[in-house]
């Protein structure tokens, strides 16, 4: 199933002397590599997305998005023409979570507060825009391990006996021993390390351009720093059991800009 899913491995396209090359299909939550001829300008709602000088652009499809999403291409020549990309509708199953502490689950108003002020930061971390294409890489595992939450599935915390339904999950949760080292699964800039978010705690987010960034949640510790160039392989910190967690794993998050999407579509699938 994940095969059919690894449609942009951009690595093995080349951009095409005139016209698209993009994938007739996606599944929900995914990121879409797209090349057009070199020069061309590509809108895809409401955004006008940069452009690679050998004509690769990239657009995350949502875990709602039913489609079809398109894309315009405008030519050097002045010429226009739509794409359509039909979104291929995916399961969501329900998780019940058991054992988080309950103040992450239902915080007293002064922690809401902060919280509401540590996540308006990580979401400005998101809005970086710039002209990297460290996207354009095969993507490789941060951590091995089982993998313990799926991106999407819907999320139930039980607190004193009771289900207190969530966001659905927004990222692959990998299980490890704390402590274990955690890699760049691409190049990119460090754009938002802190090691002491309420809900997330160690939180780290690396952009690879172009608004995909990866972040990484419940880290027991942090390697880098702000603005600091990473390369793919990198240690960058350490599993933990910070924030929000039951035990040590690594929650790893992929977005384009606000929307979020499904990391494990762009490992492997032999993996």
């Amino acid at each position: 199933m994940l095969a059919t899913a690894l449609f942009a491995l951009p690595q093995a396209q080349a951009a095409p002397a005139s016209g698209v090359q993009a994938p007739a299909s996606v599944p929900q939550g995914s990121l879409v590599v797209v090349h057009v001829a070199p020069g061309s300008q590509v809108r895809y709602a409401d955004r006008e997305l940069r452009v690679t000088p050998d004509g690769a652009a990239v657009f995350g499809v949502g875990r709602d998005e039913r489609g079809p999403v398109s894309f315009e291409v405008r030519a050097r020549d002045g010429s226009r023409r739509r794409v359509a990309v039909e979104v291929t509708p995916r399961d969501w199953p329900v998780e019940r979570i058991v054992g988080v502490p309950p103040k992450t689950v239902e915080p007293p108003p002064e922690i809401a507060e902060r919280i509401k002020r540590e996540q308006a930061r990580v979401v400005a971390a998101r809005a970086r825009d710039d002209d990297r294409a460290d996207f354009e890489q095969t993507f490789l595992w941060p951590v091995t391990g089982r993998i313990s939450g799926r991106f999407g599935n819907q999320r139930v915390y039980v607190v004193n006996g009771k289900g207190v339904p969530k966001s659905p999950h927004s990222g692959m949760d990998i299980a490890a021993p704390e402590g274990t080292p955690v890699k760049a699964p691409a190049a990119g800039i460090v754009s938002f390390a802190d090691g002491g978010l309420y809900l997330t705690g160690g939180t780290l987010l690396i952009d690879h351009g172009h608004g995909v960034s990866s972040n990484f949640l419940h880290l027991s510790r942090i390697d880098v720093k702000v603005g600091e160039r990473i390369a793919q392989g990198q240690v960058v910190g350490a599993v933990g059991k910070t924030g929000r967690a039951t035990g040590p794993h690594l929650h790893w998050g992929l977005n384009w800009f606000d929307v979020r999407l499904d990391p494990l579509l762009l490992l492997e699938p032999a993996r």
